[in-house]
């Protein structure tokens, strides 16, 4: 490295606004030091003070941070936009596939299934061939049929395989045409499909488009006292559901009950269920409420909860629906024992319980002077004497000019030339032939054909039929309404909890879907043998679901097999953001290396981009531990010359004290002698 290039660096640092403090020599324009350097307190004639960058005329110590502190800051941004984009990535993926999964069941909810002579011809054909199914996997749950722990007015599992207890029906339902009247449809007892669980049987609605009513007896009637009323039941729609109810009805202890003929006008006390047709997914909760007047039935509908229900229609899980009533008069609907609606049967039913104590009196009549005009035209307005209510909105534009080349003997349309009269026509039945018209060909290329009109453009005059103002009517008296009078059938029913007793359980149904599995049915008074009885029956399922459930990487992989385009969200979410922190981090020009502005001493801007300046940091370490080196043994120097400079001052100071002592009258004496004076100092 060559031994002049520190001392001028150095010196034209002494005098540059922001350099580096040090001398080189005498620099032009600064008074030469004497003695010691004031800027750091070393000797005169140091090159280079240490720690001053070479490039951007900062310290070494605050040139290092800074540059550190901008990769830091860019390595912190690039990881925020790398988790950023695979956060989006990945829930765009998760969206596609949710909104797949719905477009999947609502295309099964359409599918109309073929007739039941083509369904018998293809159940005879499989059940011909051999059966060569594998044999189901071992469960990882076990399961056992649930037990009530305490009384209960019904339990049915439907564990036996048999519907022992359960009653169809032979009725037909009046006002239906007799092909679809009977209650013919099919129940059966089977296992659900794709069960986690082998001996968990439950009661399935298997046909399609008809009607369908099963019920059985209670071992006892409820009476509506003092304890609460439980009704619980799962539902599991296998094939989704396009239109159709999964809703049970407890029917009213009354002498003419008849299950044999159990129907859609079979009363009931309550019905309460899931129930769907269309985009219009309900959780029916409807009592029969008795007017303690007139004697009659009303039904009291709950109001529509605020959850969304739609899950519970289309993800074919086996759900839990309960219903708990209280003495009090409170509800509770439960959905997989989380409550989704609740309220009052005095403030939440529709229509009330209770009619109103007044009514509008129906034989009242408006009075004929009655004025409900809250304005009216000001009857002293006068039409202005220049408005002209006979100018029409449009006129004429008369500054209009008809283009050149305007063909006004052109016809807009003429007769197609190569149109022929058809062979058939018959001018008798079909009249007269004539070419179809077609556009002239000689307008197409002119301004226009026809005659010329010019264009119409707004009235500026034009202000329409005059009408007076409006203002206040001073005669106003409101909106006439009919006067209150008491309601004569008003009541009062503040128990409306007391309901009419009920005896059997049934499901009478319509469905446009097959294959509805219903089990672990249960009506009870306490909540602890509602809770055990789902713990032993929905809550195995639910575990056994889990148990079988893949994993994360397992159910990616599951759907990419059903849906390859997904391979391409996979792909993305993992290697775009490995392809932008490699462009990120790896990108960039080659620079040109120190040494150039070294050799040619080149003026450096102060101000240097940082993703240049941080290829030359490998450089510049090394360049920078020699720098130091090479100072340190300059320090070395410059202590050892300091100490030279400070005995001579030291002399100097001495000489010039003894200077300044008044002389003895010898020592004047003797200098006054031109042989004994003592030479001056330069």
């Amino acid at each position: 490295m060559p031994g002049d290039w520190r001392g001028e660096a150095a010196g034209r640092a002494v005098g540059s606004p922001g350099g580096c403090a040090g001398a080189g020599g005498r620099t032009p324009g600064i008074p030469e030091a004497r003695g010691v350097s004031r800027a750091r307190g070393g000797p005169a004639g140091v090159g280079r003070v240490r720690g001053c960058c070479r490039r951007r005329r900062r310290p070494v110590g605050r040139c290092r941070p800074l540059r550190e502190a901008w990769r830091g800051a860019a390595g912190l941004l690039i990881m925020e936009l790398k988790w950023l984009l695979y956060v989006t990535l990945l829930t765009l993926g998760t969206l596609a596939v949710q909104t797949h999964d719905m477009d999947d069941d609502n295309d099964g909810d359409d599918v109309v299934d073929i007739d039941d002579d083509l369904d018998d011809g293809i159940d005879e054909v499989e059940e011909s061939k051999p059966e060569t199914s594998t044999p189901p996997p071992t469960p990882k749950v076990t399961y056992r049929p649930p037990v009530p722990t305490g009384e209960v007015y019904f339990a049915e599992s439907f564990d036996k395989g048999t519907l022992d207890g359960w009653i169809l029906s032979r009725a037909k339902k009046d006002d239906t045409d007799d092909e679809i009247a009977k209650y013919d449809g099919k129940w059966e007892v089977q296992d659900m499909k794709d069960t986690k669980l082998p001996g968990d049987k439950g009661l399935v609605l298997v046909t399609r488009a008809k009607h369908h009513a099963i019920s059985s007896k209670l071992s006892k009637p409820f009476v509506f006292d003092t304890k609460p009323l439980i009704i619980q039941y799962e539902v599991n729609f296998q094939n989704g559901i396009e239109c159709g109810g999964a809703y049970v009805k407890l029917l009213s202890k009354t002498p003419e009950l008849n299950l044999d003929q159990f129907h859609d006008k079979t009363p009931y006390t309550i019905m309460f269920g899931p129930d769907k047709c269309g985009e219009d997914y309900k959780l029916h909760f409807i009592f029969r409420h008795k007017n303690p007047k007139t004697g009659k039935y009303e039904e009291k509908h709950a109001k529509r909860p605020d959850a969304d229900l739609k899950t519970y229609f289309t993800d074919k899980k086996t759900h839990l629906y309960t219903l708990v009533l209280n003495p009090d008069n409170s509800f509770e609907i439960l959905v997989d024992q989380m409550v989704v609606n609740s309220g009052n049967l005095l403030n939440d039913m529709s229509p009330p319980v209770n009619p109103p104590r007044e009514i509008e009196d129906p034989n009242d009549q408006k009075p004929e002077d009655w004025d409900e005009r809250p304005k009216i035209p000001d009857p002293d307005a006068v039409k202005p004497d220049d408005w002209d209510e006979d100018a029409p909105a449009k006129i004429a534009d008369e500054n209009a000019v008809k283009p050149e080349g305007w063909l006004d003997d052109e016809p807009e349309y003429v007769a197609d030339p190569d149109a022929e009269k058809p062979e058939d026509w018959d001018e008798d039945m079909d009249g007269e032939w004539e070419a179809p018209q077609i556009a002239n060909p000689k307008c197409e290329t002119a301004p226009g054909c026809g005659t010329w009109q010019r264009p119409m453009i707004d009235n500026p005059n034009y202000k329409g039929k005059w009408k007076p103002p409006m203002i206040d009517n001073v005669n106003y008296q409101g909106i006439w309404k009919p006067r209150k009078i008491p309601n004569p059938d008003f009541f009062e029913d503040l128990e409306p909890f007391k309901m009419t007793p009920f005896s059997a359980v049934g499901l009478e149904l319509w469905s446009m879907t097959s294959d509805i599995f219903f089990d672990n049915f249960i009506i009870c008074t306490e909540r602890a043998v509602a809770d055990d009885w789902a713990s032993d029956g929905w809550g195995l399922k639910k575990a056994a679901d889990g148990a079988a459930e893949p994993g994360v990487v397992g159910q990616m992989m599951a759907a990419a097999e059903e849906r390859p385009w997904l391979w391409v969200v996979y792909i993305l979410t993992v290697a775009l953001p490995v392809f932008l922190v490699v462009l990120f981090c790896c990108s960039g020009k080659k620079q040109p290396s120190a040494a150039e502005y070294k050799k040619t001493d080149a003026p450096q801007p102060d101000v240097m981009d940082e993703e240049k300046e941080e290829e030359k940091d490998k450089g510049d370490k090394e360049e920078e531990e020699e720098e130091e080196a090479n100072e340190e043994k300059l320090e070395e120097k410059q202590k050892t010359d300091a100490d030279i400079g400070s005995a001579s001052q030291e002399e100097e100071e001495e000489e010039e004290e003894e200077d300044r002592k008044p002389p003895s009258e010898e020592e004047e004496t003797v200098n006054r002698s031109p042989r004994n004076r003592k030479p001056r100092k330069d």
